[in-house]
């Protein structure tokens, strides 16, 4: 046990010295700032599952079956969501981590060394499940009015249900790094959970779940609560943890104690069993680890990409470097695994557009499509601004501390700028271009909003870009072994408070005068001279903020290049 706390003490060590580095009145903001989201994200949970157990408990009948379903669901969600982030983890911790080499030439046994990788793992895949779940058990004990003994056995249930995920996966990694290396390991678990993702989406919303809340479109209460019942093993930890959660509501203390023994003898059995399965197979798999892993999806051909596929009108030194930006995204693993993901919700969001029942509301249905279309600039702009924030924001950091041979390249740092900025508007362009498309074909929009939804989104999408750029230069981060994490920085923070404020100013500024353009076309009617002056002013400005946005933070941007210590 002391050769296992001298392992993790350096875990510990830099989590309590944390924060102590850094300048204390910007790690003071960005704690405050974090602090707040969590805070507000834990509060919005609670909030939302209370009120709707509060609605439960007014359905007469079966208020408590919804309730109860919930509750089950929740938790199978978030034991899928342990099992994948610990596969992620366990591979990270026991394969691929930098200090492997160091701690496996320490006089410690490879047991014991295994057995405080796993606790880390464990720990660093478990922590966020376990807070934000918090709120949920904690909605249940308000509504239902439980006692001390549910919150004991929240407690004392939700430790071997973080084991049970956490020993499962570390089993299947182990088991995969015998046949392939880690590094291929983590690419196909990404990839597989992803595409899976994207199926059980998919699935889940061309089923319409909407309808299982309308009893009208049952023909009898029978076939009703027929549509809430889920197949629920008796052998998954998650139903284990419901039975004692359900047990501890209603008073049923035998059962629950009986549900938590099988929970935590579960956990000491597959710790038991994984601790010895490593014995034979882990050492093997972390000497595989050490091959060069081919790249992913290397088979598309991408490297025949070449300079001659860009415009001769570029200098030489400007196709290198284009030709150089396009060819590592495409080898880097990760973006691939993020495409996927976009484009599946990509799939979902024009999904819901062509399955809105528009002709339900009590609006007439000619406004109603327009003012979706009006509405949906913003939302197809804020899904622009989150998926640059993902892959914009950080390209200049992707750069690493090899970003002094771009300083000493033969071009500038405003051209390496530009860019990075045209590499990626173009692509981002035609996709907020097909979403305000293709959505405003489904609602059947005029063709006045069809131009103005173009045009506004053709001058939205640059300024999105470029602050992304721009922001992405003032707030580098070189030295960081994972560049896209930097969007969870005060950086990224910033660059999406600024990209929802464009947002909304623009939206605010042509709501007026295209509500007035709308409105006497329909009553065929003619548009003043002050209509017209106040027409022409806000879209005239709507152009400036746009320009603005666009020259502003790349400007910026250059001027924080140009002063980089990279010492």
């Amino acid at each position: 046990m002391r050769e296992i706390l001298i392992l993790i003490r350096p875990r510990l060590l830099a989590f309590r010295n944390r924060g102590v580095a850094g300048r204390p009145r910007g790690r003071r903001l960005r704690l405050f700032i974090f602090g707040s989201i969590g805070l507000s994200f834990w509060g919005g949970t609670f909030v939302i599952f209370y009120r709707i157990l509060n609605y439960f408990q007014k359905v007469e009948g079966f208020g408590d079956i919804l309730a109860y379903k919930l509750l089950s669901m929740s938790l199978i969600i978030f034991f899928s969501l342990l099992i994948f982030s610990a596969i992620l983890t366990s591979l990270s911790k026991l394969y691929l981590a930098r200090d492997l080499t160091l701690v496996h030439s320490m006089p410690i046994s490879r047991e014991k060394v295994f057995l405080s990788r796993w606790i880390e793992s464990t720990t660093d895949s478990s922590w966020m499940v376990f807070i934000y779940s918090l709120p949920i058990f904690l909605s249940y004990a308000v509504v239902y009015k439980a006692g001390p003994f549910y919150y004991a056995m929240v407690g004392f249930n939700i430790l071997p249900f973080c084991f049970i995920a956490s020993s499962i996966s570390a089993l299947v990694v182990m088991l995969a790094a015998l046949f392939l290396p880690a590094g291929r390991i983590r690419s196909v678990f990404v990839f597989l959970g992803l595409c899976l993702f994207m199926l059980l989406v998919l699935s889940f919303r061309l089923i319409r779940p909407e309808k299982f809340v309308n009893p009208e479109q049952f023909h009898s209460l029978l076939l009703y609560l027929r549509s809430l019942e889920s197949p629920s093993s008796p052998l998954l930890p998650s139903t284990w943890f419901f039975d004692t959660l359900k047990a501890s509501l209603s008073g049923s203390i035998r059962e629950a104690l009986f549900h938590t023994a099988l929970s935590w003898s579960c956990a000491i059995s597959l710790l038991f069993v994984t601790m010895w399965v490593s014995g034979f197979v882990y050492f093997p798999g972390l000497s595989k680890a050490q091959a060069s892993p081919k790249r992913f999806l290397s088979f598309m051909g991408l490297r025949k990409t070449g300079e001659s596929f860009f415009p001769s009108i570029l200098s030489g030194p400007a196709r290198a470097f284009i030709s150089k930006e396009i060819r590592t995204f495409f080898r880097d693993q990760t973006q691939w695994s993020q495409i996927f993901l976009i484009l599946a919700l990509i799939v979902i969001y024009l999904y819901n557009f062509s399955v809105l029942p528009l002709e339900r509301s009590p609006m007439k249905l000619e406004y109603l499509q327009n003012l979706l279309s009006f509405l949906n600039m913003g939302l197809a702009a804020f899904v622009l601004s989150a998926v640059s924030a993902r892959f914009v924001f950080p390209a200049v950091s992707l750069e690493g501390e090899a970003f002094w041979i771009i300083k000493s390249s033969p071009i500038s740092i405003r051209t390496f700028l530009w860019i990075k900025f045209f590499v990626y508007f173009l692509p981002l362009l035609l996709l907020s271009e097909l979403l305000i498309v293709v959505t405003n074909l489904f609602l059947h929009v005029t063709p006045f909003m069809m131009v103005i939804s173009i045009v506004t989104i053709f001058l939205m999408v640059p300024g999105i870009v470029s602050m992304g750029i721009g922001l992405g230069a003032i707030y580098p981060d070189f030295k960081s072994e994972n560049p896209t994490q930097s969007v969870t920085s005060l950086g990224g923070l910033t660059y999406m408070t600024l990209c929802i404020g464009f947002i909304a100013a623009i939206i605010v500024l042509e709501a007026g005068p295209t509500y007035s353009i709308f409105m006497t076309g329909i009553r065929r009617d003619h548009l003043t001279l002050f209509q017209w002056a106040w027409i022409t002013g806000s879209f005239v400005m709507v152009l400036l903020l746009c320009m603005a946005a666009i020259l502003v933070p790349m400007r910026k941007g250059e001027e924080r290049m140009l002063k980089a210590d990279l010492e």
